[in-house]
């Protein structure tokens, strides 16, 4: 699975320059390289991925290890002219760069689509950065946290919590992975039909922006707002996992029936009768007491009772998976979703799986993440047999 030779997948023969640091760009790099794309990460000692703690090697750390897989990585100094020229060679024979650089850097670096793109017309250009390139905001700084206040979550946890934190994982990276991903592929797409390559500008605020507003925009969709914005069952205190006999599941019926089989297996058939679930849906307005109601009936069973009848039912249910535990999971183990390799420096290592499945081109991991430069003399071989 691993040995770095059999290249799979539907991007086969599309070749990815990554230059780009710390996540948002590597992790859609990485998904691309998921999909068979041959990837060359054009590495920098200033990439904050690898600082951090590590086994064996500086620089392989847990991070560095889940977003650089499927990649060949190449040192190149880019303020040196003699190295720029080959990281400009690169680029002229790749379909897609992806870069989270600021236009500054890259304008320093000669490294702009206006740069690149007389040599390479052809090449999908993908440039992420923190905020929209025309607008007041676009040097500025952006991390993580900044892109959740500045898209509204903050705003959306203060709301529903009492307390203006930022979401315990770094959406606005992720998210905005996934956008680059399949920005580049409707790219890639437009490039095989007329042969030309573009700008694509995938700004993370404005990712989040659009990802937030989906279902919080709620009342403010009409103009003037039929009322508030946030979208109420999301906001709710009661919107939160319950607590089982022996743990913590989500369980959430949906309709009459789902809460009349509930009350009913817990043990409570004198909750059935109440009129809140006896009509022909369940009236938004009722959630919060119903919510208190599940409350008090999960301690009535454990969460393999209760993934049982909810089964039984068609009751939503999923026991919560303990990430301390992920490895030993039936679904995770049974999906592949976490498997332990032999990485050649790090020894056992966990990666994570590959999350969909193609019948025709199947994705696979056929290079784990490399050391910082490992490919350098690989791939300039490649570049002067060309």
């Amino acid at each position: 699975m691993t040995d770095g030779t059999a290249q799979t997948g539907p991007l086969d023969g599309v070749r990815v320059i990554d230059l780009s640091t710390v996540v948002m760009g590597p992790y859609a790099a990485q998904i691309l390289g998921d999909l068979g794309a041959d990837v060359i990460k054009i590495e920098s000692p200033a990439d904050t991925v690898r600082h951090g703690r590590y086994r064996t090697t500086p620089g392989m750390t847990p991070l560095n290890l889940n977003v650089n897989r499927n990649k060949r990585s190449v040192a190149l100094n880019l303020k040196d002219a003699t190295e720029r020229e080959r990281a400009l060679a690169l680029i002229d024979g790749a379909d897609v760069l992806i870069t989270n650089m600021r236009p500054g850097a890259l304008a320093r670096l000669g490294l702009t689509y206006a740069d690149v793109a007389g040599r390479n017309p052809g090449l999908v250009y993908a440039h992420a950065q923190g905020f929209r390139g025309d607008s007041g905001r676009a040097g500025n700084a952006a991390y993580d946290e900044t892109v959740q206040a500045a898209s509204g979550l903050v705003d959306v946890a203060n709301r529903a919590l009492g307390k203006p934190v930022y979401l315990p994982t770094i959406l606005g990276d992720k998210v905005s992975s996934l956008t680059i991903a399949y920005s580049v592929l409707a790219a890639l797409v437009h490039r095989d039909r007329t042969g030309e390559g573009q700008f694509v500008e995938i700004p993370m605020t404005d990712t989040l922006i659009a990802f937030n507003l989906v279902e919080h925009l709620s009342g403010h969709v009409f103009e003037p707002p039929e009322g508030a914005t946030g979208f109420p069952l999301s906001m709710s205190p009661g919107h939160h996992a319950v607590r089982t006999k022996d743990g913590l599941a989500c369980v959430i019926p949906y309709n009459p029936q789902n809460f009349r089989d509930f009350f009913a297996a817990a043990g409570r058939p004198d909750l059935a009768d109440d009129p809140r679930v006896n009509g022909p849906a369940i009236d938004s307005a009722d959630n919060e007491g119903l919510a208190a109601l599940i409350d008090e009936c999960a301690p009535a069973l454990t969460t393999e009772q209760w993934a049982e009848v909810c089964a039984k039912h068609s009751i939503p249910m999923a026991p919560v998976l303990e990430l301390d535990h992920a490895a030993e999971d039936e679904y995770v183990r049974e999906g592949h979703l976490l498997d332990t390799v032999e990485h050649p420096t790090e020894g056992p290592i966990r990666t994570v799986g590959i999350p969909v499945r193609f019948s025709a081109t199947p994705a696979s991991v056929r290079r784990l993440a490399p050391t910082p430069g490992q490919d350098t003399e690989e791939v300039l071989r490649e570049l002067t047999a060309r």
